[in-house]
């Protein structure tokens, strides 16, 4: 019953805490947010006169930069909430807390190490495919269908053409880091995070495309012909002797992929990782790999093994050349998304009643934006085939300009009610345990 009471109340906080943000907050977010709309719309526009103009590949760059600058906004959306949690700003002030003040930090060094993490995301949760739809969308209707008129086909091996540019990329981007270790600078720097940025955003977007060639590929070859067909030869053994057990295993799989993790993915892990993100902009300390198991199981059953010298197997040098080719180009990418690792660390302290909470007021604000764009266009109403798409981006931006500096709302007060509920989780498992102290304490020796 307690834990009702207590998901009850800290929901009743959340909700309260958002809308007061929100509206303390309300320019400067909505400033951050259109200024991030308008630069990735005017990338949309230049992209498409670019590839007109025969400079495809110049446009695709433009219009990844129009992606980064939403990106960036986001960013800025969340860190112009700093000033007004109260309850973070007690805990920054703390050196015993892993959050420090984000406001003594430019833009560039929270850029550094939120941006790859963002790009990752939003390439999980479709927000990179939303804007490529933009793109298409916006090219069909200037350009049309005709014969060449397409832009930033991908399919039928369209991606062969960008591997160029990711390899130019990754190379670049080694080279700035190189320069930025030697002589520190701002511009370098500044170029380093965009072409990272650049790379893995082109990556994550030309991936699903390689993929799918090559399982086409594999699919082709007369090997597979071999093995194509073990798993209905096993289904018609175990039918034959009345025992379903491949069409129980397909059941449970079906119910999983199309049923359970759906849900998990927008309701649960969605909301979690855009709060984790949020937390790495708030000031999170701990930026290094050991950190994620700082003080956790993992580390207590493993982090005091030490290998002596002598027992240590020494590799051949062709071994240790192999072991460091890979950081030859992709150091130092990995450790741009330790910040977000180690910001779970926050968010598992505060247990799972208010990690429900936050999950379940999400899930309130996804709901609310779907229903007010379909209620958008209801209000509208239809006025000719003419209108349609013009209609849709009208209600799309006015819903985004409220839901989106909501959802930046929310995220930020999940955060400073983060602190409070860890710090109370803290100091309610200190009081048990100094109340268990003196009841384990041996009882001193009888006296006359």
């Amino acid at each position: 019953m307690r834990t009702i009471v207590d998901g009850f109340r800290e929901m009743v906080h959340l909700i309260a805490d958002t809308f007061r943000l929100w509206w303390r907050n309300l320019l400067p977010l909505t400033t951050w947010f259109l200024a991030g709309y308008l630069g990735f719309r005017a990338s949309i526009q230049a992209a498409i006169w670019l590839d007109e103009h025969q400079h495809g590949s110049l446009g695709v760059g433009v219009f990844a930069t129009g992606v980064l600058i939403q990106i960036a906004a986001t960013v800025g959306m969340i860190r112009t909430c700093a000033t007004s949690l109260y309850r973070w700003r007690d805990a920054a002030s703390n050196k015993a807390e892993e959050t420090s003040d984000p406001t003594q930090q430019g833009l560039m060094e929270l850029l550094a190490v939120t941006l790859l993490p963002l790009v990752a995301v939003w390439s999980a949760w479709g927000f990179l495919d939303d804007r490529i739809q933009e793109l298409s969308i916006s090219n069909i209707i200037q350009r049309g269908s005709g014969p060449g008129a397409s832009y930033f086909e991908l399919a039928n091996g369209g991606w062969h053409s960008y591997l160029p540019a990711i390899v130019i990329l990754l190379i670049l981007r080694r080279v700035l880091e190189a320069i930025d270790d030697r002589w520190p600078s701002r511009p370098v720097k500044f170029a380093q995070v965009w072409a990272e940025a650049f790379f893995l955003l082109i990556t994550v977007v030309v991936t699903p495309f390689a993929v799918g060639d090559f399982r086409d590929w594999i699919e082709s070859r007369n090997v597979w012909y071999i093995s194509v067909d073990w798993w209905g030869g096993l289904k018609d053994f175990f039918a034959g002797i009345h025992i379903p057990i491949p069409a129980g295993i397909e059941f449970l799989w079906g119910f999983f992929w199309e049923s359970l993790w759906p849900l998990f993915k927008s309701g649960v892990a969605e909301p979690l990782t855009w709060l984790a993100i949020t937390t790495v902009v708030f000031g999170h300390r701990v930026l290094a790999s050991g950190g994620v198991f700082r003080g956790t199981r993992i580390e207590r059953r493993f982090g005091r093994q030490v290998v002596p010298a002598d027992e240590t197997p020494k590799q051949s040098r062709l071994v240790t050349l192999t072991n460091q080719a890979p950081n030859l180009l992709l150091g130092g990418l990995r450790e741009k998304f330790y910040p977000t690792l180690t910001a779970f660390r926050l968010l598992v302290r505060v247990g799972p009643v208010f990690l429900g909470v936050v999950c379940m007021v999400y899930t309130f604000w996804k709901l609310g934006e779907d229903w007010a764009f379909t209620g958008g266009l209801r209000l509208i109403g239809v006025h000719g085939s003419d209108w349609g798409v013009m209609n849709m981006e009208i209600t799309m931006l006015i819903r985004d300009v409220f839901f989106e500096t909501l959802r930046i709302a929310l995220l930020a007060a999940a955060f400073d009610l983060c602190i409070s509920v860890g710090a109370e989780r803290r100091a309610e498992a200190a009081a048990a345990k100094q109340q268990a102290e003196p009841q384990s304490a041996p009882a001193g020796p009888p006296t006359d």
